[in-house]
């Protein structure tokens, strides 16, 4: 993707040292720490001793504290680093779970993952927004690969995770070990990091809250099945394996896992064919591979064929939310961040909160057939295809 830009732009981008190294890193290590937490739910949900919906309610707290912290997000990184977001977010992010560990009653437990929650808002966005930044000044597009490193975090996450059930270990040590490993592990890798420009912008306003424009509320309905799908395999995917077919910890783990692994094959290669064909080829034709994945999980008769489901939910949501979100940044109506964090402020919870609802429906009509909740919302998200560019960019 080339384009065309004033010499003096091109010299201040060329006398800046970025890189899209520290980004797909960010990514990676975001996902390991939100991700922690999944693989055990059901080990957590067998300890409280609660059902389903009971689950699901406590669950909240982590998309409440989200768009409680989204509302404000674009205001913390106008001060902050994404280096400093990245080491407050994750140390936040661990040491509420490590608590979440400890508690037994699900009031704490909302609490606890409210806290975590109230961390998410500042790192969703400053990290999108500095894929995109990367992606502008090196013109090529990176967005794709960026959460393909997303899906690798929460493939790492949910593997190791499905281990250490297997293993039996503790979920108290569990968490606080992987959480003294990811902080680590973050302060080394942003000591000494540079962030990249920010795009030029003709408007420069920064309001404090973020009101979702009527073009990003078209890419919200584009991203709606997308991020109920992959929330639904990352919340419930464990737990689905475990009730319908009885398998062991490995295994149900691995649903998790093969989610997330699919993601990242096809989100790591999918900035190719976006160049190749349109973002809003390569998005249809994802919609239809998570169709077919959300039907599979729905009625598969064996754990093989659930698996296969799964694996195509991930790579079918893959693409979806990260065109979008490629898209809300070259707006020109707001700057890049305001209408990166209105398209997150909803879209982001819709993935987290979304998927504890599906409890309550799962204890109505089965958490095989809550899945199918998805079906109706993937028909809006062909129907918004429009949003995005029908053909790749012009080169000059």
């Amino acid at each position: 993707m080339r384009v065309c830009r004033p010499f003096s732009e091109l010299a201040a981008i060329s006398a800046y040292p970025f890189s899209s190294r520290p980004v797909f890193v960010a990514f990676f290590l975001y996902a390991f720490a939100l991700g922690t937490l999944f693989p055990r739910l059901g080990d957590l949900q067998l300890e409280m001793g609660l059902s389903e919906s009971e689950l699901g309610l406590s669950l909240i707290g982590l998309p409440l504290g989200v768009q409680l912290s989204l509302l404000v997000a674009n205001r913390i990184i106008s001060y902050l680093a994404l280096a400093q977001i990245m080491i407050f977010g994750l140390i936040m992010i661990v040491c509420s779970y490590t608590a979440a560990a400890l508690v037994n009653e699900p009031s704490l437990f909302f609490l606890t993952l409210l806290m975590a929650g109230l961390s998410v808002g500042p790192l969703e966005v400053a990290v999108n927004l500095e894929a995109d930044r990367v992606e502008y000044g090196l013109e090529q597009r990176i967005i794709n690969r960026s959460h393909a490193f997303w899906s690798l975090g929460f493939f790492a996450t949910g593997l190791s995770g499905a281990l250490m059930a297997q293993l039996g270990v503790p979920v108290v040590f569990h968490f606080a070990g992987f959480g003294l490993i990811i902080v680590a592990l973050i302060i080394i890798s942003f000591s000494g990091f540079t962030q990249a420009p920010p795009r030029p912008s003709a408007n420069t306003g920064t309001p404090t809250f973020v009101r979702p424009s009527a073009a990003i509320m078209v890419l919200v309905g584009l991203t709606l099945s997308a991020m109920l799908a992959e929330g639904a395999a990352i919340d419930w995917s464990v737990i689905y394996m475990r009730d319908i077919f009885k398998t062991l910890p490995l295994i149900n783990g691995l649903a998790l896992a093969l989610t997330a692994f699919f993601q990242f094959i096809t989100r790591y290669f999918a900035d190719n064919f976006v160049v190749q064909y349109g973002p809003r080829k390569v998005a249809k034709i994802c919609l239809w591979i998570m169709l077919a994945g959300v039907i599979l999980v729905a009625v598969a008769p064996a754990w093989p064929l659930a698996l296969l489901g799964f694996a195509c939910l991930g790579a079918g949501s893959s693409v979806i939310f990260p065109l979008a979100m490629s898209a809300a940044a070259q707006l020109k109506d707001r700057p890049a961040a305001v209408n990166v964090a209105a398209l997150a402020q909803i879209s982001f919870v819709v993935f987290l909160l979304a998927p504890p609802l599906l409890g309550l429906v799962a204890e109505y009509i089965g958490i095989r057939y809550a899945f199918a909740i998805c079906l109706p919302l993937a028909v809006l998200s062909l129907l918004s295809l429009h949003s995005l560019a029908p053909a790749p960019p012009a080169t000059e």
